[in-house]
């Protein structure tokens, strides 16, 4: 997924980062309410960018520019939402980018786009839909954590594409060019992650039960009416 320093084309290299910086001050603003509302919340926020870190630094070859990885976003999107990923994603994919040579400054917001946009809020869309249908919560987690992996491929295969069309077929020679390379690396690779995020999870259930109410995630006792409120809205 981490397209390579100086891979893209200059004008596409800076449409994404256009694209991408209302999401991460969105991101922003959100993460700084979390953390002064609530600042025992930081420690599970260091948790969650330290799971998106690790995992994403798993660099596999696959495509020339390119690498595949799990990416580790659903998690921190089911327990803080999207726009808190888009800062922490943003903060990983240049640490990556400055330290392990993994993506690249000029990439940074194509790269933001597609690991820290796109993945958290369809993965977190999955996790909804489901949670609204009494899905058991671990098959939630696991399906948030699928979809924001594989979603995060399926949109660094359009940005190839778009930057690289097929000369005979145009981008959507291309893009079924990419894509199914992508598919068949990610696919495994995605279910791995969300067989890794519901341990994780489950870890959380044990050890965090009170915050995990707070968030949301876990549905509040009667009798909590502010708790509780805040499950139902989101």
């Amino acid at each position: 997924m981490h397209i390579a320093e100086g891979f893209l084309p200059p004008a596409h290299a800076i449409a994404w980062g256009a694209a991408s910086a209302p999401f991460v001050v969105h991101g922003v603003r959100s993460l700084t309410r979390e953390v002064r509302e609530h600042p025992e919340s930081t420690l599970l926020l260091g948790a969650s960018g330290a799971f998106t870190f690790v995992l994403s630094a798993l660099k596999l070859p696959s495509v020339t520019g390119s690498c595949s990885h799990p990416t580790g976003t659903g998690l921190g999107a089911i327990l803080f939402r999207p726009p808190v990923m888009a800062v922490l994603g943003t903060i990983t994919l240049l640490f990556q980018a400055l330290l392990l040579a993994h993506g690249g400054l000029t990439t940074l917001g194509a790269n933001v786009f597609s690991m820290a946009v796109v993945g958290p809020w369809a993965g977190y869309g999955a996790y909804r839909l489901l949670r609204r249908y009494d899905v058991p919560l671990m098959v939630t987690v696991f399906c948030g954590a699928f979809v924001a992996d594989l979603s995060t491929y399926c949109v660094t295969s359009v940005q190839l594409a778009l930057a690289f069309p097929d000369p005979g077929s145009g981008f959507l020679g291309a893009l079924g060019k990419f894509g199914s390379v992508f598919a068949v690396t990610q696919i495994p690779l995605a279910v791995s992650e969300g067989l890794l995020t519901v341990i994780v999870m489950r870890l959380l259930v044990q050890s965090s039960k009170g915050e995990l109410t707070r968030l949301g995630v876990l549905p509040a006792k009667s009798g909590t009416t502010g708790t509780k409120e805040q499950a139902v809205a989101r």
